[in-house]
């Protein structure tokens, strides 16, 4: 896992990583089809109206690379989000448990990032740095977008897929940057809603928010509605919440286009289910690391056949300001504390 600081304004933070990749050796062999390359520029021109320091950014990758940046921000549009309507199974599938909690007053977030393992070796946690905005751990498997991070403040947003129904995909924010979006912008739980409020989004997708007042909600979104679920409490009365890749609230279904079990969900939700609900701990940070490593449940344990695979994991201690990340599957692989990031008090 590579772990780039960017600091400075939009396109100066874009080349920087232009140039890591040009150093690299880096190619993006870009392959859309008819529906993808029309569905990626109309969303690239929106991602230019509400976010244009993100397609700034880009624009000081391609600039360094040599890439043409219509045809590259129209690809990056596609992530997380854009199925292909000739494939039965789509083109992109992506696994993920996220969850938080609160226990004796200590707020908790641990996510499973789940996706083919090819994928592995080119994630990054990026310490972003932009100028006046917020500062932010951003852990990704792509760049300038991300699955999840945290910013100074101890705002805390996470992604997980969600397989859209194809007539029901629009032009606009896809999740990788919304989450992206939420980090740079919003301090608390109720900025980070009123962002997704704001901003046209382009396919179904679930947003869990966390912040240091202990705030948490799922925003299950899709480009017709979205429906906030509410944390659930545990034995002892505390909160907690989940999301897998399926959407949980019975007024999303219509708008989930699976079999509400991809790469194992529902058994994944049930395991980070009862871990939270039922089981006692006095240390949340190593309870949340325990869950992410199999040991309460199935959640990482993907057969080799499957060709998919826990690539990273993170545990983020809102509370006490510490983030913790395993950088392979966390059954195999050791968390280690990440201090790049200062909090603001």
């Amino acid at each position: 896992m590579y772990h780039p600081r960017l600091k400075g304004s939009p396109y100066a933070m874009g080349q920087k990583m232009g140039n890591i990749f040009k150093t690299s050796g880096a190619r993006f062999p870009i392959h859309m089809d008819t529906f993808q390359l029309e569905f990626g520029k109309k969303s690239g021109k929106v991602l230019k109206q509400y976010f244009p320091e993100a397609a700034e950014e880009i624009r000081g990758v391609t600039d360094v690379i040599g890439s043409d940046i219509e045809l590259f921000i129209a690809w990056m549009m596609c992530m997380g989000c854009c199925l292909d309507p000739h494939e039965d199974d789509g083109a992109e599938m992506r696994g993920c448990t996220a969850f938080s909690f609160v226990h004796n007053g200590q707020i908790i977030y641990g996510r499973n990032n789940d996706l083919p393992p090819f994928l592995a070796p080119i994630s990054k946690s990026i310490y972003y740095q932009p100028a006046q905005k917020n500062r932010f751990i951003l852990n990704t498997s792509s760049f300038i977008n991300g699955e999840e991070g945290i910013n100074e403040h101890g705002l805390m947003a996470a992604m997980t897929f969600v397989v859209p129904k194809v007539e029901e995909i629009k032009p606009g924010i896809n999740s990788v940057f919304l989450v992206r979006y939420i980090l740079e912008n919003c301090k608390t739980v109720k900025d980070g809603l009123a962002a997704l409020e704001s901003l046209p989004i382009a396919s179904s997708c679930s947003i869990l928010l966390v912040d240091r007042s202990g705030k948490m909600v799922v925003a299950e979104c899709n480009p017709l509605k979205t429906q906030l679920r509410q944390p659930e409490k545990n034995k002892d009365g505390e909160d907690f919440i989940i999301t897998v890749n399926h959407f949980i609230s019975p007024a999303m279904w219509e708008h989930d286009a699976s079999n509400r079990d991809v790469y194992f969900s529902e058994t994944r939700y049930q395991t980070a289910f009862h871990a939270l609900k039922d089981m006692d701990h006095t240390d949340s940070a190593a309870h949340a690391q325990a869950i992410l490593s199999g040991k309460h449940g199935f959640l990482c344990q993907y057969e080799k056949n499957l060709d998919f695979d826990t690539i990273w994991a993170s545990v983020f201690d809102v509370t006490r300001q510490k983030i913790y990340r395993a950088e392979g599957n966390p059954g195999r692989i050791k968390f280690k504390e990440d201090t790049r990031l200062q909090f603001i008090d």
